[in-house]
């Protein structure tokens, strides 16, 4: 379905838990949050229901997300009913603690592509990003979903400055050898008590510091890549197995292209991660509305979706809102 502007939105982020067994600096307060009942969150087999109406519409692609996905009993199974919908594309995001046990249950599934997000590859830093992380049990996990066949495999860095941009070279000799997808996030303002603006580094300037490692060769990407392939400007370093991939949305705001919707584990319809408007979808799909009448919903969530840069007239440009819901509570 194409919203106003003319863009084909074909893409849907499920949370299916805001639940986390990490507590990541730029994710979540200090404090923690206060999580959801288990009332509040949607069912899988409402879940499923919205994402068979969205294929109506148009969605094939769906990753899921969380908080932590994998901390939700019966995740393995909700991913293989997903893959009997005839959609062109299932993938997950995971902070990788978990998956080590999971991989191959996953893969049977018919998830083929995972991400991973991983900030440090330092041990005792990464036990201060995440708040008491095990790396080496990332780094099991790993291994594991390579051994498995998971292809791509892609590790998600958000680099904050003075925390862990120094790591930046480190990560990127990772891809001579290993055939991974690293990928530098820019740090966004996301969260109503955190306001990170001081800790952003661009990827400009992350690009600048890898050429001490050689030249950076711009990746052509195949048709199944293409459609795929998602924000990142993709690059590799002579040689290298693995590549290298940068997602800037302050820097080259990519709004003009955003081609998805993101579902809340307790049933909001997000149609930008930047604008705090959401379409509740739970509260009628438990009240008893028909397909339907669910279908206009989504039909509404599509059709409010802003145009990104300058959408107000104003000059403001989204990707610099500050986004008030915790990035764990969205799902990326």
């Amino acid at each position: 379905m194409l919203d106003k502007f003319k863009r084909e939105i074909n893409y849907l982020r499920i949370s299916i838990t805001d639940r986390c067994n990490l507590r990541c600096v730029y994710c979540m307060p200090k404090e923690g949050l206060s999580l959801l009942g288990h009332e509040d969150i949607l069912r899988y087999e409402e879940m499923m229901r919205i994402v068979r109406i969205a294929r109506k519409l148009g969605i094939v692609k769906v990753r899921v997300t969380g908080g932590e996905p994998l901390v939700r009993r019966g995740v393995t199974d909700f991913l293989a009913a997903l893959g009997k919908l005839d959609l062109e594309d299932i993938s997950l995001t995971t902070n990788g603690i978990l998956l080590e046990s999971l991989a191959d249950p996953i893969r049977k599934a018919g998830v083929s592509r995972i991400n991973v997000s991983l900030d440090s590859l330092d041990p005792a830093r990464y036990t201060r990003i995440t708040r008491g992380g095990d790396l080496s049990a990332v780094l099991r996990g790993l291994e594991r979903a390579e051994a498995a066949g998971f292809s791509p495999i892609k590790i998600n860095v958000v680099t904050v400055r003075d925390f862990n941009d120094d790591e930046a070279l480190s990560f990127a000799r990772l891809t001579l050898e290993k055939p991974y997808e690293i990928r530098f996030i820019e740090l966004m303002p996301i969260g109503g008590k955190n306001d990170n603006a001081d800790k952003y580094v661009s990827n400009d300037e992350l690009m600048e510091r890898l050429g001490l490692l050689g030249r950076l060769l711009p990746v052509e990407s195949g048709k199944q890549e293409k459609n795929f392939r998602g924000p990142a400007r993709r690059f590799r370093l002579e040689g290298a197995r693995g590549v290298i991939g940068f997602i800037s949305p302050i820097s080259h705001n990519f709004c003009h292209a955003c081609n998805r919707l993101r579902l809340t584990a307790d049933g909001g319809l997000r149609a930008c991660l930047m604008v705090d408007g959401e379409v509740d979808l739970k509260t009628p799909m438990r009240r008893g509305c028909t397909d339907e009448e669910l279908e206009l919903l989504i039909r509404q969530a599509i059709m409010t979706k802003p145009r990104g840069q300058h959408t107000d007239g104003t000059g403001e440009d989204c990707s610099r809102r500050k986004c008030a819901r915790e990035m764990s509570t969205i799902g990326g």
